[in-house]
């Protein structure tokens, strides 16, 4: 039975290898049919990464970020790569790369399969390198512009007086100097700031390329005062009062010192420490004002750089405050319908400069109550200021609410023609008052303003 069994297999062993072949091409193509593959350029940049680089050496050249990769892949394929970027990598590797120029490939891999990679672009990367150097060089403190009159300028220094320059062998081998520049102009006081440092190479060019550390240092420069002269402060002299109701509220100077000079150092050097200006009359003054102003100096001393000096004085208004009490007034209501309040008038306290305060009239005043949509009946409200100066504030209202009644009077009854009316007695024996409806008498306002001292 077995050797019928090989006989057989082996008269038909062509046979199986063809079916076997053809049933694997059948699988291929049915595979292909639902599946196609596609060949296209990945539509995103590949990041090109770096590996195997020394940490000795330095590119001097920028290579491309990015490569594009062109891919033949089933679509099923394209959406996993479409959906995950990271299945795809693309690198150069430096391993082993010494000083010099060197043309590297690039290296791809897809983490997915089947997946076939048709092209890269660029193909290979052009790679500079150069050994890091890092050398100490002195920093040297160029100081420009003058002092104020009167001053001079002592050795300057600066901290720290050292900078690492940090870069490429050649663009190091560029630094001949390191400077930073600190100005000085108008100085009357030492100065000491941090300024900025530069590489400069032989020709006094900027050297690109580099690393400076610290980045910055801090300048010092001592500045003295030549004998003779001396740093005094303003001190403004007045005389006078503002308009009734206002009053100063500062002054400043500018410059608020000065430079005085002269040939006997002992004058100088008695004066208190201040000088003063000539008199400036404040009288009547109601606003603010600026006024040049010469400085009274004592014999034999004399202002170095301008003659006078600018003094800004500042005027305002005195603040007081103003009781007034003031009748309440109903709006919204209709012309059937009529209201009175209880209390007829409110109390105020009122805020402001004086001025406008002692000039305030009642009639510029207006106290309201907004009784718009109400039917008649008893409210609380809250009476509003209207008709108030910008300037004038309101301090307090008493009382803050009130009761307001609206009433919609009754239509008087018509008297009878044909008879005599009877008077009816009074039951106090005094004369009667005759009032008309719904008319309230209405306080007359006070003003009495007082000042906030």
């Amino acid at each position: 039975m077995l050797v019928r069994l090989i006989r057989w297999f082996s008269r038909n062993v062509g046979n199986l290898i063809l079916a076997f072949f053809m049933a694997v091409v059948v699988w291929v193509a049915a595979i292909i049919a639902v599946d196609p593959n596609q060949e296209s350029v990945y539509p995103r940049p590949v990041p090109l990464e770096l590996v195997g680089q020394d940490d000795s050496m330095l590119q001097l050249e920028t290579i491309p970020g990015n490569v594009r990769i062109t891919l033949n892949a089933p679509q099923s394929i394209w959406t996993q790569l479409n959906e995950d970027p990271e299945l795809i990598r693309a690198w150069i590797d430096l391993s082993g790369l010494g000083k010099g120029e060197h043309v590297v490939p690039v290296k791809t891999q897809v983490q997915i399969s089947p997946a076939e990679i048709i092209s890269v672009e660029p193909a290979e990367v052009t790679v500079l390198l150069e050994p890091s150097k890092t050398s100490d060089f002195e920093v040297n403190l160029s100081v420009t512009g003058d002092p104020a009159l009167g001053y001079s300028l002592g050795v300057p220094g600066v901290d720290p007086p050292q900078v690492a320059v940090t870069g490429p062998e050649s663009l190091v081998d560029q630094v001949v100097q390191i400077v930073a520049t600190l100005d000085v102009n108008g100085a009357n006081t030492n100065i000491s700031r941090d300024v900025q440092v530069q590489a400069l190479d032989g020709n006094g060019s900027a050297v690109r390329g580099i690393v400076l550390s610290p980045q910055t240092v801090r300048g010092n420069q001592p500045v003295n005062l030549l004998g003779g002269y001396r740093n005094v402060v303003v001190r403004v002299e007045t005389t006078g009062e503002p308009a009734d109701g206002y009053w100063l509220t500062n002054i400043s100077v500018s410059p608020p010192n000065v430079t005085v000079f002269s040939t006997d150092p002992q004058l100088v050097n008695e004066l208190p420490g201040f000088v003063e200006t000539n008199l400036i009359d404040l009288t009547g003054l109601r606003d603010d004002v600026d006024i040049r102003a010469s400085l009274n100096l004592p014999e034999g001393i004399t202002l170095v750089g301008e003659e006078s000096v600018l003094v800004r004085l500042s005027i305002a208004a005195q603040e007081g405050t103003l009781p007034i009490s003031l009748p309440i007034e109903a709006i919204g209501l209709p012309p059937d319908m009529e209201a009175s309040f209880i209390p007829e008038s409110v109390d105020l306290l009122l805020a402001g400069p004086l001025p406008i305060l002692n000039n305030l009239k009642p009639a510029e005043i207006r106290l309201v109550a907004n009784l718009s949509g109400m039917e008649p009946g008893i409210y609380q409200v809250t009476p509003i200021v209207d008709l108030l100066p910008s300037q004038v504030r309101v301090i307090s209202i008493q009382p803050e609410t009130v009761a307001a009644t609206i009433i919609r009077p009754s239509t008087p009854t018509p008297t009878p023609t044909g008879g005599t009316p009877t008077p009816t007695p009074s039951s106090t024996g005094g004369t009667p008052v005759a009032t008309s409806p719904g008319v309230t008498p209405t306080p007359e306002a006070t003003v009495t303003p007082s000042p906030t001292p």
